[in-house]
């Protein structure tokens, strides 16, 4: 199993593990995320093959700073402006490869854009002392629910790693949204822990929403449609609670029957949308590890967060495959 170590003991063993190439899972403030050198290869191989990943869907490349990240990437004002205004944070910026920057091709799924992501905390200070960005997906077995613990992390990968390091619950609780900016503005790729409405008031534009032309599927992580997916199946903007089902609650006011509910988890009692987001995958692995067949889901709105918190339960109510997705 896993050694898991707290993120202020474990700076020197992760840095020695991925120097060596092997994969780390870290905590970052939107979930925790599975590390390896995005230029090694054989370290973002060892990601895939944790996970079961397929191949074909790209990883966030994390960066300490600015000089890092314009290594990388090629800046329009546009994604720079975004940068200056929102890293360290949740946002991701799919961006235009720099040719020589070294990002192995396994990292961007053999496009010729990178996501770049600025994360706060143990994530920036970890890539700062390596030197190099680390690819880090969700620290999860591929297209199940995303972890938000250290616990989490062991539950699911931790026969298949070497490291947790345990910076405690992540505070955002949801993965980071990703833009990418085009001709004619700006695109929302995948809502996440910055509200759109943030970014279109930064940005100073309208989100485009959805991916666009022949490769949409793949511009960036987590765009399948079965994707952090429970045990369980999934009934969403539930009227009423069946027997037998265990109830993702949100708000004050109960669907009829949540009585019955073999277990219920409420988001969010007061109704409040970034306290839902911070629960929202601790939750469904409660959920599911009630023993419920189905887990019915109440109403959540669309507006600020609630954007995020709907497209990630959309995506694990979808009819499922072998080959789900992850962040």
């Amino acid at each position: 199993m896993a050694e898991i170590l707290p993120a202020d003991k474990a700076m020197d063993r992760a840095l020695a593990l991925l120097g060596a190439g092997e994969v780390v899972a870290i905590p970052t403030e939107t979930v925790y995320g599975l590390a390896g050198d995005a230029m090694n290869g054989e370290a973002v191989a060892r990601i895939f093959e944790a996970k079961g990943r397929p191949r074909f869907n790209p990883l966030i490349a994390h960066v300490c700073d600015m000089a890092m990240a314009e290594r990388i990437g090629v800046f329009d004002p546009l994604s720079r402006r975004l940068a200056e205004k929102f890293w360290p944070g949740p946002l991701t910026l799919v961006l235009p490869l720099r040719e020589g920057a070294g990002i192995h091709p396994l990292t961007t799924a053999g496009l010729a854009t990178i996501a770049l992501r600025m994360p706060r905390g143990f994530g920036g200070e970890l890539i700062a002392r390596l030197g190099r960005p680390l690819a880090a997906p969700s620290a999860n077995a591929s297209g199940r629910i995303s972890p938000t613990s250290a616990a989490a992390v062991a539950a699911s990968l931790g026969g298949r790693i070497k490291l947790v390091v345990d910076g405690g619950a992540a505070p955002v609780g949801v993965e980071s949204t990703i833009v990418k900016a085009e001709e004619g503005g700006l695109r929302l790729l995948r809502p996440g822990g910055i509200a759109a409405e943030e970014i279109e008031a930064a940005a100073g534009v309208k989100l485009l929403r959805g991916a666009a032309g022949v490769q949409a599927a793949v511009q960036a992580p987590g765009m399948l449609a079965s994707h952090y997916a429970p045990q369980a199946a999934m009934r969403l903007h539930v009227g009423e609670v069946r027997p037998g089902e265990a109830l993702l609650a949100f708000g004050p006011n109960r669907v009829p029957g949540w009585q019955q509910a073999v277990m219920m988890r409420n988001l969010s009692q007061s109704g409040d949308l970034r306290e839902a987001a911070a629960n929202l995958f601790a939750f469904l692995h409660e959920l599911d590890s009630s023993g419920a067949a189905t887990i019915a889901a109440e109403p959540v709105p669309m507006e600020g967060l609630g954007e995020a918190i709907n497209d990630r339960l959309s995506r694990a109510a979808a009819p499922r495959d072998n080959g789900g997705g992850d962040a």
